[in-house]
Parts: structure tokens; C-alpha cells; sequence
């Protein structure tokens, strides 16, 4: 039911009510906790970063990202340590004047985490994370050279939304 309860305010804050699905996320997440529960709570906090960044509460995002990051270090739940770092880079992104080596580091290490752990659709997000902030700076031949081979690794799954927006950037930059 807790778990439940995150998961419905993550999907409330993204289409709806932000604060409201803020709230239900707070609910839940405590709810979960209070069983002695760890697992999956980077996750639910990752969530939560998400929803504060609807509610346009970015460093609040930020607080919980690195709340969910060092829980993941602590507990050894990993497998979403990658998405968190590329979320991460998106929020700092939302800083007013928030210096974009410090995204590009953000991204970098969500890459080498993704990599390392051969998660691929991970390692695509953030290398399309990486290769719009490189266009954006004016430099999209090196945005195209980092995306197009990771792009390259997939074999199926061409309509999902991932692949589809992948390809769309890179056909952008081949322009």
C-alpha cells in the first residue's frame, strides 16, 4: 500500500497536481519507512526529486537526489544509481546560473555508472541528456559522436519512447 501510495503521487505530480502528489509521495514514503523497510527507497526518492521539480521546488529535488544517492552508497542499491545522477543533472539544469560543468559532470558520472553496470538504456538517457547540453553549447558534431554509437548497441525496441526521441536528436545533429 505504501509503495502504492509514491508511485500514485509521482503519477498525480507529473500529470495533475503536483502538490498534492507531493504530499501523497511524503505519505507513502513514510509509510514505507516506518515498516523498517530500505529497498527501493532511493528509488521513492528519486521520485519525489521529480515531483519537487514539477512543484518547480528544485533544490529541494536536489536535496532528495542526494539523499538518494547517498543511500544508495550506504545500502549498496545500485540499480538506479545512474538514472539518479542523470536526474540530478536535469534539476541543476533548472538552477538559475548553475555552471554547466557542474551538469556535464553530473551526466559524465551517470554514464560511467551505466556503463560499468551495462545498463544500457540508462547509459542512452544520459548520453542524450549529455548530447542536447552539447548542442545546446554549439557543439553538435561532439554530441552526434557520443550518441550514435550507444544508439548503434540496440537491436530492438525501435518504438519505444527512448529509441524514438534518440533518434530524433540525432538526426538533428546531422543537420
Amino acid at each position: 500500500m505504501a509503495a502504492t501510495k509514491v508511485i500514485h503521487g509521482w503519477v498525480l505530480a507529473e500529470t495533475d497536481d503536483a502538490e498534492a502528489g507531493l504530499g501523497q509521495i511524503r505519505e507513502g514514503l513514510a509509510a514505507w519507512k516506518a515498516t523498517g523497510a530500505g529497498f527501493c527507497v532511493p528509488y521513492f526518492l528519486g521520485l519525489q526529486a521529480e515531483a519537487h521539480a514539477r512543484a518547480g521546488q528544485v533544490e529541494e529535488g536536489l536535496d532528495r537526489l542526494i539523499e538518494a544517492l547517498t543511500l544508495a552508497d550506504m545500502t549498496e542499491e545500485r540499480v538506479l544509481q545512474a538514472e539518479l545522477h542523470r536526474l540530478r543533472s536535469e534539476l541543476l539544469q533548472m538552477v538559475p546560473g548553475c555552471d554547466p560543468a557542474r551538469v556535464e559532470a553530473s551526466l559524465r558520472c551517470a554514464m560511467t555508472v551505466a556503463h560499468s553496470q551495462g545498463a544500457r538504456l540508462w547509459e542512452l538517457r544520459a548520453a542524450m541528456s549529455l548530447a542536447r547540453l552539447w548542442r545546446d553549447q554549439g557543439k553538435p558534431q561532439q554530441a552526434h559522436e557520443l550518441l550514435a554509437p550507444i544508439y548503434g548497441w540496440f537491436t530492438e525496441g525501435f518504438d519505444t519512447l527512448d529509441l524514438k526521441e534518440a533518434k530524433a536528436l540525432l538526426e538533428q545533429l546531422a543537420t
